[in-house]
């Protein structure tokens, strides 16, 4: 499989229609779900019927260049996760989302940082892009804190979606952070 991005530790990739098993996996993990969905998985034919389809299709219309990418170590090739750098899909494509999302073997060693920097990086240098965005829910400190690691500043609080009022913190609410071409720029410096 063609290599999207690499950084120190870690290879990005295209997602395939065979890497269902992989976020069947991942999703099944109720501490990775837990503020996505109060902890329930993902049931395994939404993967294979609406999210893999999902996935590949958005490569189409991104054209390879923005989308959602398996993560794998370098060393030993353990999958970790997906990392995503996508515009909204009806949105101007030099505006992009960040995000994440890693298997609990993965948490505290710095790859969430370390692959949204070197996504940060490809998207104001090479693609276009002039704005980054992240979204996550108020009381997600670990989520938080890679984007402040990362530059990003707090831009506004976002209401919590009706599908996930059931979810743990809630109530708070979520947040959504931002970083631009120029901002990023300027810490590079």
């Amino acid at each position: 499989m063609a290599t999207y991005l690499e950084s120190e530790r870690l290879t990005l990739r295209p997602f395939t229609a065979t890497d269902a098993d992989l976020l069947i996996e991942l999703d099944s993990d109720p501490a990775v779900t837990r503020y996505l969905t109060g902890g329930a998985p993902t049931p395994p034919e939404e993967v294979r019927d609406l999210v893999i389809p999902s996935i590949l299709s958005g490569y189409d219309r991104w054209d390879h260049d923005l989308g959602l990418f398996a993560a794998h170590e370098k060393h030993g090739g353990a999958f970790i996760g997906w990392f995503c750098l996508r515009p909204l899909r009806s949105g101007p494509r030099e505006k992009a989302e960040l995000g994440y999302r890693l298997r609990q073997a993965a948490w505290g060693r710095g790859y969430a940082t370390e692959a949204s920097q070197a996504l940060l990086a490809k998207g104001f240098t090479e693609l276009g892009i002039r704005t980054v965005w992240a979204d996550t829910m108020t009381v997600n400190r670990s989520s938080r804190n890679v984007m402040e690691k990362l530059g990003m500043t707090l831009a506004e609080t976002i209401p919590t979606p009706d599908d996930m009022m059931a979810v743990e913190g809630s109530e708070h609410g979520g947040v959504r952070y931002v970083i631009t071409k120029k901002q990023w720029k300027r810490r590079k410096a």
